[in-house]
C-alpha cells in the first residue's frame, strides 16, 4: 500500500503543473483546498457526473421517440402507395384516365413516433438510478473524508517523528556532555576506559535511530505529497475544534443506496413480464408513376394507436430475474457485514479514544518526574554513586517516555480521524 501511494505521488510530479512549497502552507486547510482540485478527487468528481448521466438516461426512456425516414424502392409488379379500400379500388378501376396509386417505383418518406403511457418496469429502473446517483454522491464524499483523513494522521504522524527526533538529539547532546566529563576521569585514572566505549555506542545508537525516522518522515511526506501535490517538510500545527458526532453511520450511505438500487433493479426485471402498453404513430407521404397511365402520382397516410403486449414465457427474462435477485441478495449480505463490523469499530475506536486522552496526560506527567530522575542520576554518576549503565538507562527512560506521549497524540489524531470518516464527519469542521 504504501509502495503504491509513494508511486502514485512520483507520477503526479510529472502530472501536477506547479507543486506549492512547504513555506506556502499556513495551515492543514491549505492542504484540503490543494486536494479538492488534485486528480486523486477530481476522478470521483467524474465518477458522480457518471451516475448522473445514467439517472437521465433512465428517465430518457420515458420521453417520445420521434423518427424520419426516407426510401425509394424498385418493385418486380406495381405496388400499393396506400392502403386502398373496396369502394376506392372499384372506383379507381372504372376510370383509368385517373392515376392509380400503384406503381413499381415508390419514393416514400415520413415520420414515426414511438412513447411509453405505462411501463412500469421504466418507471422502477428510472427509481433505480435516483439511488445509484445518491451511492456515487455520498461515495464521492467519504473517499473525499478519507483522503482528508489520510493528511491529517500523516501530518500527526510526520509530528510524532519530528518530535521523537527532536527528544532523542536533545539525548544526544546530554550524552556529549556526560562524554567530556568521562574522557576527562579516563585521563585521570578515575573511570576506565570502557566507559568511553559505552557512551560512544549510546551515542551512536542515537543516530542510527535517527535515521529510520527519516525514513519513516519520507513516508508520512509522500503520502501528503500524493494527495495534494504539496511537499510538507515541517509537520502543521493542528487543533481539535469540534468533537466527534456519533449519531449516525453515514459511511454505510454509499452501500445502502446501492442495496435500494439492486432491490429496485430486481423488480425492475419482474416487472418485465407485465403487460405494457404503447403509443404508436406514423405518417407517410409517397410518390410515383402510376401503372396505368404512367402519370406522376402522390399521396399519404398515416396510423396512431396504442399496442398493448405482455410476454407469454420468457425463459432468459425468467434468467436475468434469478440473476438480478442473487446480485440484491449478495449485495445486502455485504452491506450487513459492513454495518456490523464498522459498529463494532466505532465501539472500539471511542473506547481507545478516552483511554488515549487519559494517556496523554498520565505521560506528560511521567515526563515530569523522568526529566528529575534524569538530572538526578547525572549527579550521582558524576559522584560515582551509579555506574554508566545505570545513568543510560534513565536516558533512555526519558527518551522512551517522550516517545510514548508523542506516540500516543498521533493514534489520538489518528483514532479520531477513523471516526470522523466511519460517521461521516465534517473533518474541515474538526481540525484547524
Amino acid at each position: 500500500m504504501k509502495n503504491s501511494i509513494l508511486t502514485l505521488g512520483i507520477t503526479l510530479l510529472f502530472l501536477t503543473p506547479f507543486i506549492m512549497s512547504a513555506q506556502e502552507v499556513q495551515s492543514v486547510q491549505d492542504l484540503f483546498i490543494a486536494l479538492k482540485s488534485h486528480p486523486q478527487t477530481t476522478g470521483d468528481v467524474i465518477a458522480f457526473e457518471k451516475a448522473t448521466t445514467g439517472k437521465q438516461l433512465a428517465f430518457s426512456n420515458l420521453f417520445p421517440t420521434i423518427t424520419a425516414y426516407s426510401s425509394f424502392d424498385n418493385y418486380s409488379d406495381p405496388s400499393s402507395m396506400l392502403p386502398v379500400t373496396p369502394n376506392g379500388a372499384s372506383y379507381l378501376v372504372q376510370h383509368q384516365e385517373i392515376p392509380q396509386p400503384f406503381s413499381d417505383q415508390i419514393f416514400r418518406a415520413g415520420v414515426s413516433i414511438s412513447m411509453p403511457v405505462f411501463i412500469k418496469s421504466i418507471y422502477t429502473t428510472a427509481n433505480k438510478a435516483k439511488h445509484l446517483q445518491k451511492s456515487a454522491q455520498a461515495k464521492q464524499q467519504i473517499n473525499l473524508l478519507q483522503n482528508e483523513a489520510i493528511i491529517v494522521s500523516s501530518n500527526a504522524n510526520l509530528n510524532y517523528l519530528d518530535a521523537l527526533a527532536k527528544a532523542l538529539e536533545s539525548k544526544k547532546q546530554s550524552l556529549l556532555k556526560t562524554k567530556e566529563i568521562i574522557e576527562l576521569k579516563v585521563k585521570n585514572g578515575r573511570a576506565p576506559g570502557s566507559s568511553l566505549l559505552i557512551i560512544n555506542n549510546g551515542i551512536h545508537q542515537v543516530e542510527a535511530t535517527k535515521n529510520e525516522i527519516a525514513i519513516n518522515r519520507e513516508q508520512a511526506i509522500s503520502a501528503i505529497e500524493s494527495l495534494t501535490g504539496i511537499r510538507v517538510d515541517t509537520p502543521i500545527q493542528m487543533l481539535e475544534t469540534s468533537t466527534i458526532d456519533n449519531s449516525v453511520i453515514k459511511s454505510l450511505e454509499p452501500l445502502q443506496q446501492k442495496v435500494l438500487a439492486d432491490k429496485l433493479a430486481y423488480r425492475a426485471e419482474k416487472e418485465k413480464l407485465l403487460p405494457s402498453l404503447v403509443l404508436r404513430g406514423n405518417y407517410t407521404y409517397s410518390s410515383g408513376d402510376a401503372y396505368n397511365n404512367n402519370l406522376s402520382t402522390n399521396t399519404d397516410f398515416s396510423t396512431i394507436g396504442l399496442v398493448i403486449s405482455m410476454p407469454i414465457f420468457n425463459k432468459n427474462q425468467l434468467t436475468q430475474i434469478k440473476k438480478s435477485k442473487l446480485t440484491y441478495n449478495a449485495t445486502l449480505n455485504e452491506f450487513e457485514k459492513l454495518e456490523l463490523s464498522l459498529k463494532s469499530q466505532a465501539t472500539q475506536l471511542k473506547k481507545s479514544l478516552q483511554l488515549l486522552y487519559k494517556s496523554e496526560k498520565l505521560y506528560q506527567q511521567n515526563i515530569q518526574d523522568k526529566e528529575e530522575i534524569l538530572r538526578i542520576s547525572k549527579t550521582s554518576y558524576q559522584s560515582a554513586r551509579i555506574s554508566i549503565e545505570d545513568y543510560l538507562k534513565y536516558e533512555d527512560d526519558l527518551v522512551l517516555e517522550k516517545s510514548k506521549l508523542y506516540k500516543a497524540q498521533a493514534k489520538k489524531w489518528q483514532t479520531l480521524m477513523k471516526l470522523a470518516v466511519i460517521y461521516g464527519n465534517n473533518i474541515e469542521n474538526l481540525v484547524k
